[in-house]
């Protein structure tokens, strides 16, 4: 999957990573680098948070029927 992400300085120096499709799903790093791999964690973070929370929604008797997809 392909997420586009905006960068933007600081006050204090660091570089704020943000995912503008993912509401809240925000990192920062030292530098661009760090910013970068801090929101890709972020971002896996996020996707998984609200796949937990939509499985939690499905009635128990299909939760049998589920299958986990790697992508």
């Amino acid at each position: 999957m392909l997420f586009h992400v905006v960068l933007e300085k600081a006050e204090d120096g660091w570089i704020v990573a943000e995912c503008p499709s993912l509401p809240g799903c925000v990192s920062q790093g030292r530098d661009e680098k760090e910013a970068m791999e801090n929101i890709k964690e972020a971002i896996i973070s996020w996707l998984w948070a609200e796949d937990q929370k939509a499985f939690e929604m499905i009635p128990e008797y299909s939760k049998q029927e589920a299958l986990v997809v790697s992508i």
